[in-house]
């Protein structure tokens, strides 16, 4: 073990009270979604399974009711002897698989999207008022190249104004599937400018999409940049090590904040050191364990992962606002697994660039940002201009 990270909590650049941070007492729903992928899963929580429970919930009580009036001993003294209807039970075989077919196309869309981590990128030019001819570099494995529009989207940011352009209104593509993609413009961005293209085949829901569109698979669909960082998790009796390998490897251990550190409403959830991730960015998540299994679960990013001895398990997660996030071990590991709680600090990428700095600091290490010529971000377009 490096040399242990201590008083981030006294650091923190962020109020506990952040929006979202909180389970609310007596709250029955969900957390509110801090992700797009978080809210598809509140969305096939509630737009697709809830109805169809409850649906067949109330088509069995009116069931038991209309048997209990209708064929009670008063009513029905006579029984009728017979064992079997065709229609019945064809109905009663056929619905339910229609039911699963439901259930299952867009379960299995979501565990594809949560265990599958992104690897979409992004290159970002000038707008001169004049090119309108762009190359997007088509340099992933054969099964992942991007082959059709909606492997690609093409943004213009003015500074003003961040535009989506259209396929073929907009703009078009020359070499689906090849090495190079040729991105004609039908105008010329204006000058000074960023044209940003984003080509990948891990897709999410946009994250102010309607219900409405939800139901009809209608959303516009957002593509999804590959890690700009990992976080690796450790679980042990009883709280988490966290390390950073893309700023340093250094780590620290983090764990549930004495009861007379924090407040009454946050006991049992805060911890001494939080996990601090840069807003707008995806990030990998690696789990294991040094002792029993544990799991990683943050309810506002919809995220559960276990993490097991000799074995390491991976899933994503990137948060679309800053604050404070909260979460605990959901698996019972031992006597004190009710006092392993997470938490995940979200901040602006310059936060999270001097957080960085500061740790790499205490771990022995030089700055790695102070120069200001490390740059990883994804939210920031001109971070990455060329």
């Amino acid at each position: 073990m490096k040399k242990t990270i201590s008083g981030l909590l006294g650091l923190s650049v962020m109020a506990a009270s952040a929006a979202y941070a909180l389970p609310e007492p007596g709250g029955i729903d969900m957390q509110p979604a801090a992700s797009a992928l978080a809210e598809e899963v509140h969305f096939f929580h509630n737009g697709i399974l809830m109805p169809i429970m409850t649906g067949i919930s109330l088509l069995v009580l009116a069931l038991l009711i209309w048997v209990m009036i209708r064929y009670n001993s008063k009513s029905n003294p006579v029984a009728k002897k017979f064992s079997h209807n065709t229609l019945v039970e064809v109905i009663w075989t056929g619905i339910p698989i229609l039911i699963l077919l439901i259930i299952a196309l867009p379960s299995f869309e979501l565990l594809f999207k949560e265990g599958v981590t992104p690897d979409g990128k992004q290159v970002v030019a000038r707008g001169d008022g004049q090119t309108v001819d762009f190359v997007f570099p088509n340099d992933f494995p054969e099964s992942r190249m991007v082959k059709r529009a909606d492997h690609l989207q093409v943004i213009v940011d003015t500074g003003a104004e961040r535009r989506t352009l259209k396929h073929r209104k907009d703009f078009s593509v020359d070499g689906w599937g090849e090495s190079d993609l040729v991105v004609s413009l039908n105008e010329p961005a204006p000058r000074g400018s960023s044209v940003i293209l984003r080509g990948g085949r891990s897709t999410q829901n946009v994250t102010d999409c309607p219900m409405a569109k939800r139901y009809i698979d209608a959303c516009e669909k957002e593509i999804v940049l590959a890690p700009t960082m990992t976080l690796k998790v450790t679980g042990r009796q009883w709280g988490w090590n966290y390390a950073y390998p893309d700023f340093g490897d250094f780590e620290f251990l983090s764990d549930m904040a004495p009861e007379d550190q924090t407040t009454p409403e946050l006991y049992r959830l805060e911890v001494d050191n939080r996990v601090v991730v840069p807003v707008g960015e995806t990030v990998r998540v690696t789990t294991t364990a040094s002792d029993v299994i544990h799991s990683w679960a943050l309810p506002n990013f919809a995220l559960k992962i276990d993490a097991v001895p000799g074995r390491f398990n991976e899933t994503w997660f990137r948060a679309e606002e800053e604050g404070v996030y909260y979460g605990q071990c959901s698996e019972i590991c031992g006597i004190r697994h009710a006092f392993m709680p997470i938490a995940v600090e979200v901040v602006s990428r310059p936060k999270f660039e001097a957080w960085v700095d500061s740790q790499r600091a205490l771990a022995g290490l030089e700055p790695m940002f102070a120069d200001d010529n490390v740059k990883l971000a994804q939210a920031g377009a001109g971070a990455q201009a060329e």
